[in-house]
């Protein structure tokens, strides 16, 4: 059933922009405010009043049509989308119809094979959001919050080059990536400052004609958005097997059940009857414009990996692992550059760092301790002076807890010192050989493997502090001895 029909998907996200103010006034967007309290008469649309543009808002999106090889385009002009919905105070919506700042681009996704996709970019445009309706608040009666209305957001419209889920999962997880690189969003798909909206349809295998198309929104998470895909793939797939017909509609996706139900038919371009908006005068975007907004712009994921595994020589987990987020890359950026060790470091910040994160619900830019406190810690192994398991298990824990004292004092304070004292170690070896006689009797008998049982009982005698290569050799000394 999966191999007769092809699957046709183009997603459309909704990016609200981080700024102070507005699209086109200067009313705060300040999230969780009391309802109706961050309006004004322009961005309500009242008689005689008029918008103005906010550069800032410009700047967001220009930064991400550069960071997604765009066409910028020189001369955008706004439209009025004209509809009446109870949470449009306007009866319409200032966007850009056929000027939108950003044609083409692409985004690189990883596909779970191992090998990457481009999924190509029809445009990006500038426009304003909507207030919010509250269905849950009164028994009889929708109530309306307007404080979201007209603050400033781009919508992403990609060609329908997306065949499945798990690329709409992947496409969706890379932009939000992007878009808190370039901080220009928090990528909360919670609060609705980044939303996803989804066309989908069926078409049977090697069919030159797409589908009727159906658009699916109300998906607040990412995992949400494959979800409702994979449905919808289903829903279809046995709507035609059955013989029935699928209906262009606007569907609406239950996080309850998984599944998607019908809200309206799907609206027509003319059905907005869009016109050119009379108040806004045209945003002129110069070479000189363009440029300072690109120099503003930090390094991008696409960049810091292919630094981390061909400079570095970090694998693609690793790397992967690390550009996941931004002040987490910054952070090992800082390590090797006081201590060029890219693999030792990595290790740190993927392993014990990032778990030490987790426990404590924290992100990276809360760590207690500094780059140079990290670095200093992978010295001190590398040199010798400590144990990996020591430094993991005691000293790493001890300086979270007294990140005033430097790694140095701390090991001496905490007496972790490594022991290289070889007639030490030798005896902890033979009371390690005495207690396991039928793992060693294995071992001679060609159960290699099981040497590291036995050096691993070496070191948690010793507190993790004996030197583990020292006890590498005596393990095999005594073993071959018998």
């Amino acid at each position: 059933m999966e191999t007769q029909f092809e699957v046709v998907i183009g997603l459309e996200i909704h990016v609200q922009l981080q700024t102070k103010s507005k699209a086109f006034s200067s009313d705060s967007i300040e999230y969780g405010a009391n309802p109706n309290t961050q309006i004004s008469p322009i961005s309500l649309g009242h008689p005689g009043t008029l918008p103005m543009h906010n550069k800032a808002a410009i700047d967001n999106a220009l930064k991400i049509g550069l960071a997604l090889e765009c066409d910028i385009r020189t001369i955008n002009h706004y439209s009025r989308k004209n509809y009446f919905y109870a949470d449009l105070p306007k009866g319409y919506q200032i966007t850009q119809f056929d000027t939108p700042l950003c044609n083409h681009g692409q985004v690189r996704i990883p596909l779970t094979d191992g090998n990457f996709k481009d999924i190509r970019l029809t445009r990006i445009h500038m426009e304003e959001d909507t207030g919010k309706s509250m269905h849950d608040q009164d028994l009889n009666d929708t109530l309306i919050d307007f404080n979201r209305a007209g603050t400033a957001l781009i919508e992403i419209v990609t060609e329908p080059d997306i065949h499945c889920g798990e690329e709409a999962y992947a496409f969706v997880t890379e932009i939000r990536r992007l878009v808190r690189y370039l901080e220009i969003c928090d990528g909360n798909m919670e609060e609705g400052s980044l939303r996803c909206d989804a066309n989908i349809s069926i078409m049977p295998r090697g069919s030159k004609t797409f589908g009727t198309k159906v658009e699916v929104k109300n998906m607040n998470s990412i995992s949400n958005v494959k979800r409702a895909i994979d449905f919808e793939i289903r829903r279809q797939t046995d709507v035609i097997l059955s013989g029935g017909k699928i209906l262009g509609e606007t569907r609406g996706f239950n996080g309850t059940n998984l599944s998607t139900f019908s809200m309206r038919t799907k609206e027509t371009v003319n059905d907005y009857r869009f016109f050119p908006d009379p108040d806004l005068p045209p945003t002129i975007i110069s070479a000189a414009y363009l440029a300072d907004v690109r120099s503003r712009m930090p390094e991008l994921p696409t960049t810091l990996y292919a630094r981390f595994t061909k400079d570095y020589g970090l694998s693609d987990y690793d790397a992967s692992v690390l550009i996941d987020d931004k002040d987490t890359a910054w952070f090992y950026e800082k390590v090797v550059a006081i201590l060029p060790l890219y693999k030792q470091a990595a290790n740190w910040i993927t392993g014990s760092i990032r778990g030490y994160l987790n426990e404590n619900a924290m992100g990276i830019k809360e760590f207690v301790l500094s780059p140079n406190q990290i670095a200093s810690i992978i010295d001190l192994v590398e040199s010798n002076k400590i144990s990996h398991t020591a430094a993991t298990q005691q000293l790493f824990p001890a300086l979270t807890k007294d990140p005033e004292t430097s790694p140095e004092i701390l090991l001496k304070k905490l007496g972790l010192s490594t022991i290289t004292d070889t007639p030490f170690i030798e005896k902890l070896v033979l009371e390690v050989l005495a207690d396991f006689p039928d793992k060693a009797a294995a071992y001679r008998s060609g159960k290699l493997g099981l040497l590291g049982l036995f050096v691993g009982e070496v070191m948690k005698r010793s507190q993790g502090k004996a030197d583990p290569k020292t006890a590498n050799e005596s393990v095999k000394k005594f073993l071959d001895l018998h």
